[in-house]
């Protein structure tokens, strides 16, 4: 069975289309998270020149040394600022100990939202909304500011689209996202001679699945992204020209009781002629407020159909997580998504 990554316009929920034209995009999305749970977006109205901005920001920032990146650098339980090379293990996220052999290699800047963001709801938990640490790179805070933005959008419109799909009602997901735990990670997988040994066996980005409600993710068109297709088979993605790739978090699988995929991803980097191919990526996650209990919704469940999984809160479980790729403990609570780990190892 060959494999591809479903194609969706969202342009007429972006435009306000008719409400038949909303209708059969609601029921390509919920075929394609049924079968995949990664999507090729189009009509997402963002602006080529914002991307562009956005690339042009990273590439300045990760063009630095690596000891004056490491001074933006913070401490594993903020989700904000500068993870130089080797420093983090996905996998552990989904709580596989084999993945303390093997940390990661790519380097990344994060940012999200912080208390400040959201001065209608005062008093919110930190670290889990921090504020951001800026790089003193020209132009780099208002790039990534007006990226931040379009995403954020691009994940709310398709919240909306949704809820219609899964028969919710139409302020479902923005209930439980008034405050949401938004972040953008900036990834990069070009990196100094030396830094890493090409063994044959490197692990870019190791296998795992997205915390929150749904991932809007800009990326070169260069090989290196990998889905764990239902064959068991690990599959190349690369975006389409145009198209921002998005998948399905665990929180959005939890709701759904798994109707909806929250597909285990890697990233193997592309090597030519012994030399790591330079890639870029940019994923927003859009996770949901720290306090919303989320669990199987009654929508989502067929008749006689038990919860396959237990209430928890969204910064519950994003901590859990978070303590496993940047803190290295294992995440003993995601039983289920390690055992498709350990599956398509096998």
């Amino acid at each position: 069975m060959s494999f591809a990554v479903p194609v969706v316009d969202v342009s007429a929920y972006v435009r306000d289309g008719s409400p038949g034209e909303r209708a059969a995009v609601a029921a390509a999305l919920d075929e394609a998270c049924r079968t995949v749970g990664f999507i090729q977006v189009v009509g997402h109205g963002v602006p080529a020149a914002v991307a562009d901005g956005l690339a042009g920001a990273m590439d300045a920032f990760f063009a630095q040394p690596l000891e004056v990146k490491n001074a933006w650098r913070t401490p594993p339980e903020v989700n904000r600022g500068y993870s130089p090379p080797k420093s983090e293990s996905l996998s552990l996220s989904l709580g596989v100990e084999a993945a303390t052999r093997m940390n990661d290699f790519f380097e990344a800047f994060n940012v999200g939202a912080s208390q400040a963001s959201y001065p209608h709801a005062p008093g919110l938990p930190q670290p889990d909304y921090a504020e951001n640490t800026w790089p003193d790179v020209a132009g780099f805070r208002p790039a990534v500011e007006a990226w931040s933005a379009e995403a954020g959008r691009v994940a709310r419109t398709l919240t909306r689209v949704f809820a219609d799909a899964l028969g919710l009602a139409p302020d479902f997901f923005a209930r439980i996202t008034d405050h949401s735990l938004d972040v953008l990670r900036m990834n990069n997988y070009a990196l100094p001679e030396g830094t890493v040994r090409l063994d044959g066996d490197l692990t870019g980005m190791g296998e795992h699945t997205d915390y929150g409600i749904v991932t809007v993710l800009w990326a070169d068109q260069v090989a290196g992204l990998q889905v764990l297709g239902t064959d068991g088979g690990w599959h190349d993605v690369v975006p389409a020209d145009g198209a921002l790739l998005v998948n399905l978090g665990d929180v959005t699988a939890r709701l759904t009781n798994e109707r909806w995929m929250s597909t285990l991803h890697r990233v193997k980097p592309p090597i030519i002629d012994g030399t790591i191919q330079r890639r870029r990526s940019a994923a927003f996650f859009h996770d949901g407020d720290v306090e919303a209990v989320v669990a199987p919704l009654p929508e989502c469940l067929a008749p006689g159909e038990e919860p396959r999984y237990l209430p928890v809160t969204i910064g519950e479980h994003i901590a859990a997580k978070l303590r496993g790729s940047r803190a290295g403990v294992v995440n003993t609570a995601a039983d289920r998504e390690a055992a498709r780990v350990l599956a398509a190892r096998r």
